[in-house]
């Protein structure tokens, strides 16, 4: 891992919110977790979540439209994403569709925004349409692959 790509995941979490000095024997304070840690467990999460039914304009456990299933996710583990489509896009560090790691947002102009959450081995969760319910897809499915607009890294000590 590039050195750069260390140093940035260790001042992740600089602009959050203030911690608490450690206790003196604790010795040090405790750390947000890496971007790697984050991302597994907002893949784990939104695996849990399939066959949640799809909502318009959802984005609790009662329905999720896309958007609102990736930024449920992602406040249900502390950080705060926008909640459309498009602006979570501009909100990631871009990642090349070879380099995606579980928890990365993948997205899709199909012909509106469209979001979902990689679980990993080209797999990602997503909350397609009315009828549909929250479900797992393929991104080497021909639908995905031509609509497809690009991926993205949450930063682990985003905020709300």
């Amino acid at each position: 891992m590039p050195v750069l790509l260390l140093v940035a995941l260790g001042l992740a979490g600089c602009a959050g919110a203030p911690r608490r000095p450690a206790p003196p024997s604790a010795g040090r304070v405790a750390a947000l977790p890496a971007a790697p840690v984050l991302g597994a467990r907002a893949a784990e999460l939104a695996a849990h979540l399939v066959g949640t039914p799809y909502r318009f304009g959802g984005e609790s456990p009662a329905g999720f439209d896309c958007s609102g299933l990736v930024w449920y996710v992602y406040r249900e583990l502390g950080v705060g994403l926008p909640r459309t489509a498009a602006a979570q896009h501009a909100a990631v560090r871009p990642v090349p569709a070879d380099e995606l790691e579980p928890g990365d947002l993948v997205f899709f102009y199909m012909p509106e925004d469209h979001v979902g959450l990689y679980v990993g081995d080209q797999e990602f969760v997503h909350a397609p349409k009315s009828g549909r319910g929250v479900e797992r897809a393929r991104l080497d499915a021909p639908y995905f692959i031509l609509g497809y607009a690009g991926g993205g890294r949450v930063a682990a000590g985003a905020g709300p």
